[in-house]
């Protein structure tokens, strides 16, 4: 998942434990903030016009606790669906649904003042009972949302009155609020939620061409300010070149994330086009199961790691694009470092290590690869890379839904490929349980510690040190930081350009020029 993701995490990764103090915004509108590119916000603008976005990532289904995956994520995250805090497209926690809230001195209740009239799309009013709900459904059992781990921390929901909600904590945990801009506040009372929705966005779901297009229609009963288009058709493209002649036939407005970089040439340097490079979160991973020899011994992932060229390969897909970062840690996150010299690439060391490690005539393995751009590719690269110091690989290519099952359910492999899209996700080697089964205790701890910490300067002390262990590790491979590229028609202002955590906020975007 983000060519990111039409997977699981996709699905899974939208995931994203961050870790981080909260923010205040002024009116918590969806209208209001974000990072935005194209041309200048004044120009005249059709507020009935229809925005037609590309993309490569479908949903899976429209429930987020469901493995609906990063196609609906992108498509319905502050569209359709809102939260208690929004995340904003430069990083910063405004509150949304949340009018206000307050914390008890010993940090462990929090209580939430709801905005008052706001509707759902049903008509039904917004309570604390579907704040209620929908906490408890990304907890529940039943939950496919790595969300549910980091709000494990809650010990119980009480609801005082229909506009306030109090949490309780079984810990202190300073990135609550944070992690609750996930969580999508939807009708208590609603069915069927991976076809349907019913959401307080500034968007109603329209119609879903399963394979084709997902349409959404601007909400007349918007509780904040109406988005400034009428109506959003996602079309999905299952290729990146597919994608680019849409947009070059002027069949897309849009493209949400660009993921051929051969075809910028293109866009560049056309007036009828801006190419934006925005910041990116996207991780591409080669993650090992650390439970299964030989990826449970150090010195073995220390060796895979040092034995792929990640700058030739990040050159090879992406050219001038793209960052070598080292680690799980991208520059935007408080406690980044670069610490691409710890596992240098050095074939010869990796021999070496390979060696110490009772491996020197070397092994097989199988590499799950999901079956969309770049993973075929690089996984091609990577096999040949390994051939050079003894590993045989034996690729193995997956769709996303068997990707999600095999791989991230039931942890039915050796190693794989994939994106992990969202800021401050380090935290996940402190969870054993997390499908690649890291486990190393003083990293849990120093996980538990960061979240239950009084200050923002001293979480990131903490998970410096984590993020510091697991490259010494070698927990994963990582293998570049994916550029975050959306090119868009000239004639469109308003668009988010981050991409953060795979969020594409439509109710801002405007198109000049004729009627759409």
């Amino acid at each position: 998942m983000n060519s990111k993701t039409t997977s699981l995490i996709g699905a899974a990764l939208v995931l994203a434990l961050a870790l981080t103090g909260c923010g205040s915004g002024s009116s918590g509108s969806a209208g209001s903030s974000a990072s935005t590119g194209g041309a200048g916000a004044t120009a005249a603008y059709d507020p009935d016009a229809t925005i037609e976005i590309g993309s490569l990532y479908e949903p899976q289904n429209l429930d987020n606790t469901a493995g609906g995956g990063q196609g609906v994520t992108e498509a319905f995250n502050g569209n359709v669906y809102e939260s208690l805090f929004r995340l904003t497209d430069d990083g910063k926690v405004e509150s949304l649904l949340a009018k206000d809230h307050t914390v008890s001195k010993d940090g462990l209740t929090y209580t939430f003042t709801l905005r008052s009239g706001v509707k759902f799309h049903s008509g039904k009013p917004l309570t604390s009972a579907d704040v209620k709900y929908s906490i408890e459904k990304v907890t529940g059992p039943d939950s496919q949302s790595a969300r549910k781990s980091s709000l494990s921390v809650i010990k119980s929901i009480d609801t005082p009155d229909d506009s306030t909600v109090t949490v309780k904590l079984s810990s202190k945990s300073i990135s609550l609020v944070y992690n609750l801009s996930y969580v999508w506040i939807v009708n208590s009372q609603a069915k069927s939620l991976t076809t349907t929705e019913d959401g307080t966005g500034p968007y109603t779901l329209g119609t879903w061409k399963r394979g084709s297009s997902l349409t959404l229609e601007r909400f007349p009963g918007y509780w904040g300010t109406p988005a400034t288009n009428k109506q959003v058709v996602f079309h999905y493209f299952t290729d990146a070149t597919a994608l680019n002649n849409a947009l070059l036939t002027k069949a897309v407005d849009v493209v949400t994330s660009e993921q051929s970089p051969d075809a910028l040439a293109n866009f560049e340097n056309n007036g009828d086009y801006k190419v934006n490079n925005g910041q990116s979160t996207t991780k591409l991973l080669l993650a090992f199961n650390d439970r299964k020899a030989p990826f449970d011994k150090v010195l073995v992932r220390k060796a895979i790691t040092s034995s792929i060229d990640n700058k030739k390969l990040l050159s090879s897909i992406w050219g001038k694009y793209g960052t070598l970062i080292g680690s799980m840690v991208p520059p935007t996150d408080p406690w980044y470092e670069d610490l691409t010299t710890v596992n240098p690439y050095d074939p010869n060391l990796a021999k070496k290590e390979l060696a110490e490690a009772g491996y020197g005539s070397g092994f097989s393995f199988t590499l799950d690869t999901p079956n969309y751009d770049p993973h075929p590719t690089v996984a091609t690269f990577v096999k040949s890379e390994l051939a050079k110091v003894g590993i045989t690989v034996n690729i193995n290519v997956i769709t996303a839904d068997e990707w999600y099952t095999k791989v991230y359910k039931n942890r039915d492999f050796a190693a794989t490929l994939q994106e992990h899209v969202n800021d401050r996700d380090v935290v996940w080697y402190g969870n054993p349980d997390f499908y690649w089964g890291y486990d190393n205790p003083q990293v849990t701890k120093w996980v538990e510690q960061a979240e239950q910490s009084d200050t923002a300067d001293g979480q990131t002390e903490l998970l410096k040190k984590v993020n510091q262990q697991i490259a010494a590790d070698a927990a994963s491979d990582w293998l570049y930081l994916y550029p975050q590229i959306v090119v868009a028609s000239s004639s469109l202002s308003g668009y988010p350009v981050n991409g953060l955590n795979s969020q594409f906020y439509a109710y801002g975007i405007k198109k000049s020029g004729g009627r759409g």
